[in-house]
């Protein structure tokens, strides 16, 4: 009999807060966390505005010493992860931790520091590339030290399915956990991939809203939306079997109840016509949790404001759903976060928790004028008060990687 799996601990560090309370209170707000570009002078470049964090101290989680060997990436998951700990209540358990785990997704790891070592080698010779290069830039290395950092000497695993990575490790984890291979797994998603280089490559690939409205960049399912808004961040959450979290006596926030993913096989950037690949995950997460398709109460959208994905989104759910999709309220809080690639993915599971643990579902703002191709319910401009059992968080990625997670509210 497979264990049933419930989570226990969230952490969060994103545009809109820096830790899960004011993260969803700015999400229930309808607060827009993308501007100008502050990481380094964009004056060069088409696009001058992202979704970046804000006012990031990690010293009190991290000394100067540690801060100096960690990229972005890995400092944002740490800080996350601790918040999800501390919130978990396990800082003072006494087990092994040889039967806890880790399992981090990132979509690039540690692109900061791969461009900074990259412009040392140009500028100043190989002599002045940092011994802590290949370890900062290594894409596990977050996974890692979040290992390091609370003693987990179970599996320790690094997830790279691009802007599905958040979800895929979330997903992986409920596996390991229902078939009783891990007691516990800190599960989530990282990525800081704020450089010029990663800017200026979206752009040219054609990705990137280009018009530097911030209000109005990161519009998903609005028949203006012309491309997703970068951001950066980090979502992390703590899994147990029921059986750990009630030996501990652990509060619990809600279930992890079904897990898809699939491959388009299609193209590298552009999703199946039709979503089929995202309406086969929804439909394995829905067929995996024993529900039928009208009790889910709410979609949390990967919704980029792209114009293939939100209309491939669209038909995915009308796949899975029919006529019934038309009554199933709908969101993308990329409308308020931008795309935090790898890390996108954790942060709106942690959102869908939110949702119902207050009844509440989040808005998709900047949404003025729908596209008549995206005809569902998304939300628009204000969140409501509304009941809800079941939530699925949807996941998209270059590659044609899909995931989808399905989370049930926490009832004794």
């Amino acid at each position: 009999m497979k264990n049933r799996v419930v989570i226990t601990g969230m952490g969060a560090i994103t545009p809109i807060g820096n830790n899960v309370k004011t993260f969803w209170k700015n999400i229930k707000k309808g607060k827009c966390g993308i501007d100008f570009i502050k990481a380094f002078d964009t004056s060069e470049f088409k696009v001058k505005i992202a979704a970046e964090i804000k006012n990031f101290n990690p010293t009190d989680v991290l000394d100067s010493k540690e801060l100096k060997r960690m990229d972005k990436f890995t400092q944002i998951g740490l800080v996350a992860a601790n918040e999800a700990v501390e919130d978990a209540g396990l800082s003072n358990e006494s087990d092994s931790r040889e039967n806890w785990g880790v399992i981090l997704g990132t979509g690039i790891g540690g692109f900061i520091t791969i461009e900074k070592e990259n412009r040392k080698i140009i500028e100043k010779g190989p002599g002045r590339v940092s011994p802590f290069f290949i370890p900062m830039a290594l894409c596990n290395i977050a996974a890692a030290n979040i290992a390091i950092k609370f003693g987990i000497k179970g599996i320790c695993d690094t997830v790279i399915t691009a802007c599905a990575s958040g979800t895929s490790s979330i997903g992986n984890a409920y596996r390991i956990l229902q078939q009783n291979q891990a007691d516990l797994i800190v599960a989530g998603g990282s990525e800081a991939a704020m450089t010029p280089l990663a800017l200026a490559g979206f752009t040219s690939m054609g990705a990137l809203c280009t018009h530097n409205k911030a209000e109005q960049a990161s519009i998903p399912f609005d028949i203006r939306r012309t491309g997703f808004v970068m951001g950066e961040g980090a979502g992390i959450m703590i899994l147990e079997t029921l059986k750990h979290a009630q030996k501990r006596g652990a509060n619990i926030y809600a279930e992890v109840v079904g897990y898809g993913t699939t491959c388009d096989a299609y193209h590298i950037t552009t999703p199946a016509p039709g979503g089929n690949g995202g309406a086969r995950a929804m439909k394995m997460a829905i067929n995996d949790s024993g529900i039928n398709e009208e009790q889910i109460s709410y979609i949390n959208a990967h919704g980029t404001s792209t114009p293939y994905n939100d209309k491939s989104e669209t038909e995915a759910i009308k796949t899975v759903f029919g006529e019934k999709a038309y009554g199933i309220p709908i969101s993308s809080t990329k409308s308020m976060t931008g795309h935090m690639l790898g890390a996108s993915g954790a942060a709106e599971a942690i959102v869908c928790i939110k949702a119902m643990q207050e009844s509440f579902i989040p808005p998709t703002i900047g949404l003025l004028e729908q596209d008549p191709e995206c005809d569902l319910d998304y939300v628009p401009l204000q969140g409501r008060n509304q009941s809800l059992q079941y939530t699925i968080s949807n996941s998209f990625g270059f590659g044609g990687q899909n995931a989808s997670i399905l989370l049930k509210k926490w009832e004794e």
